[in-house]
């Protein structure tokens, strides 16, 4: 079997891709399955892309994705699967992937982790997002042989354009890299609430910094921030910036005691795939996350952390985990736990190899 994969950004260097399919292909490997990986963006054009300047760079490393995108149609019959992550190119409708399903036939495994069908525009992306085509997603699950949705939101707009949809979660490796035995926590005078992701989704910080003051005031903490931007967060006197770094993401994560995912209630957000959740539980650090999307199927109220709709709420429930050690420790293990058994590699990867039949 041979399987060519197209995705957006160059291997090893997206979450999106690391923790969705990247991460199974030493199971296809194992299996002699041949899998050659074609990224739309090059590594030098991904370094400066969500960086400010650089336009004609920019400019030029998206034609050279494109004219690389129709330079391999030629070469496509010879696979048995396509297997495209969000989609074959950013911009424009999805000629690559009409071409592939309709006039190549070849069987398209079409796989995304976000409602990318809504428009959702950034300072950062305010450009780009103008040339977007958000109908192609719909279009692209028509053509599509199965489709791969991250969560039960995702698989039922799916649902509505094709019949074969698996429900293929964001998983972890609990075994070689999510693994709390690995690394070691240093001890402090104070406990650590930490928060990881991209410049995209600092914003759902802003939401909780009446709280983070408020616990700063009467119990007292430290904050870590895990991204690749500076939080504006200043007023925040235990703030601590740690910048993201591949080589060192684990061990960092592993500095907190709370994990904390916070989100608004919008479509947007009830696409998202509890990434963040899934990091801290699996390394045995329990999640306070907002009630939206598959949250509430991930982080058991209680049990591995606590789901939280009001201030009031946020505060509490920090403010209880900061004070309780014990309950911290309980929660962790039951977290890593329900992560083992249900959003791992090793409890997913049937499913995963289940897409390619």
């Amino acid at each position: 079997m041979k399987i060519l994969f197209l995705t957006p950004y160059p291997e090893g260097k997206a979450p999106s891709q690391r923790f969705r399919f990247e991460q199974y292909f030493e199971i296809l490997d194992r299996e002699g399955i041949v899998k050659h990986v074609r990224p739309f963006l090059s590594e030098k054009t991904w370094d400066i892309l969500y960086h400010h300047g650089n336009l004609w760079q920019k400019f030029f490393g998206i034609v050279a994705g494109f004219i690389k995108r129709l330079l391999l149609l030629p070469s496509v019959s010879e696979y048995d699967y396509v297997f495209i992550h969000r989609e074959a190119s950013p911009l424009g409708p999805p000629f690559v992937e009409w071409f592939i399903a309709k006039v190549l036939k070849k069987k398209i495994i079409y796989d995304f982790d976000d409602a990318i069908w809504l428009p959702n525009t950034s300072a950062s992306n305010r450009l780009s997002a103008r040339l977007k085509f958000h109908g192609k997603v719909a279009l692209i699950c028509k053509w599509s042989h199965k489709v791969s949705c991250g969560n039960a939101y995702l698989a039922a707009y799916a649902r509505q354009y094709n019949g074969q949809v698996i429900i293929n979660p964001t998983t972890v490796d609990t075994e070689h890299l999510h693994n709390p035995h690995h690394f070691h926590k240093e001890k402090k005078d104070k406990v650590t609430i930490g928060w990881t992701g991209t410049h995209s989704t600092l914003p759902y910080l802003e939401s909780l910094h009446t709280v983070l003051k408020r616990l700063e005031k009467e119990v007292g903490y430290e904050f870590l921030v895990i991204s690749n931007q500076a939080p504006k967060l200043n007023a925040i006197g235990s703030l601590r910036f740690q910048p993201w770094c591949k080589d060192s993401e684990i061990a960092d994560l592993y500095q907190m005691d709370i994990g904390i995912m916070p989100l608004t209630d919008d479509q947007w957000a009830q696409g998202k795939c509890g990434f963040k959740a899934l990091q801290y539980l699996s390394l045995g650090i329990p999640a306070v996350a907002s009630p939206i999307g598959v949250n509430k199927d991930i982080v058991d109220h209680g049990h591995n952390g606590y789901i939280c709709k009001t201030e009031e709420e946020w505060f509490e429930h920090l403010r209880d985990l900061i004070l309780s050690p014990k309950k911290r420790d309980a929660m962790g293990r039951a977290g890593r736990k329900k992560i083992i058994a249900q959003y791992s590699v090793i409890s997913n990867r049937k499913n995963f190899r289940g897409l390619f039949v």
